[in-house]
């Protein structure tokens, strides 16, 4: 792949990743939290399992595997998104991407915990200058609200997620797994929805636009062009790049929204990139292989 190619393809999946927080917002002007994210995934599930299925992808056998499929969608989908979309409600579309992607973060402290992976140096340096950062940026906001407990959540769901993906991927199709776990997630986001707010949908074409952008332009393209670039590309230095996403989270929140960004949130937020970036710098862990801290299916 040519190098300007590679780049492009980077900047797209990464700005299409960042700017979903500060569209999804703009959303909630025409739906409530947890019904759009149902809507958004179970809409983006949908057309995928319709391709994987076209394309004749191998799909999970028995109860177990479709278990484990149901079991990562809850957490990734549903309980992610769910957060994020709740978070979105009280706090900014700035401050709800630096939180959730703190993921790669708490990735290395719960790999260590429960799964007792060795990590290096640096990506122990990238988690600590990480966390000062959260301190400086949340140490900007003046009224810290349910939201901010909300956008850590959802990092924390992430992080969990993505260890349970690397455990258990290899017994899936990639494809068929992104598509069905956010099926899943879908409609549990839907079903909760119905049981714990009062959901609405305000049927318009501009709620129509955000909803399709949301499912197809941020979820399945999104996805595909990032899965794309790991598998032409070192997936070590296409990790890294994660960095990129909370700054375009950052950048369209203030372009869309006008949000305001102090000194303190630009200050955390640099260190939190700069952790992410060594986190995921040269990414193997001594009993796994290779164990990339971002899996990503479009957020």
């Amino acid at each position: 792949m040519k190098p300007y190619i590679y780049f492009l393809l980077v900047i797209l999946t990464t700005a299409l990743m960042g700017s979903s927080f500060a569209i999804g917002k703009i959303g909630l002007q025409y739906a409530s939290p947890l019904l759009l994210a149902g809507l958004r995934f179970f809409l983006a599930g949908a057309i995928m399992a319709i391709i994987v299925k076209i394309l004749n992808k191998t799909h999970p056998t028995g109860k177990e595997k479709w278990g484990k499929v149901l079991l990562i969608g809850s957490l990734q989908t549903a309980a992610v998104m769910g957060c994020i979309f709740i978070s979105l409600r009280t706090i900014t579309a700035s401050e709800s991407s630096i939180l959730t992607f703190m993921n790669p973060l708490l990735v290395i402290i719960f790999g260590t915990i429960f799964m007792h992976i060795r990590y290096k140096w640096y990506q122990w340096g990238g988690v600590i200058l990480g966390f000062i950062g959260v301190g400086i940026t949340l140490g900007g906001i003046e009224d810290i609200k349910v939201g901010i407990i909300f956008g850590a959540l959802s990092s924390i769901f992430w992080a969990i997620s993505t260890l349970l993906v690397n455990k258990w991927g290899t017994y899936f199709d990639t494809w068929v797994l992104s598509a069905y776990q956010m099926l899943f997630g879908g409609f549990i986001l839907i079903i909760l929805s119905i049981l714990l707010e009062k959901p609405f949908f305000d049927l318009n074409i501009k709620s129509i636009l955000l909803l399709l952008w949301l499912s197809i332009m941020s979820s399945i393209v999104q996805f595909a062009v990032w899965y794309y670039l790991l598998q032409k590309g070192e997936p070590g230095k296409t990790s890294s790049y994660l960095f990129l996403a909370p700054f375009f989270g950052v950048l369209t929140g203030g372009v869309l929204l006008d949000e305001p960004i102090t000194f303190a949130f630009i200050g955390g937020g640099l260190l939190i990139i700069i952790g992410i970036f060594l986190v995921n710098r040269n990414f193997k862990s001594s009993k796994n292989g290779e164990l990339s801290t971002n899996n990503i299916k479009g957020y």
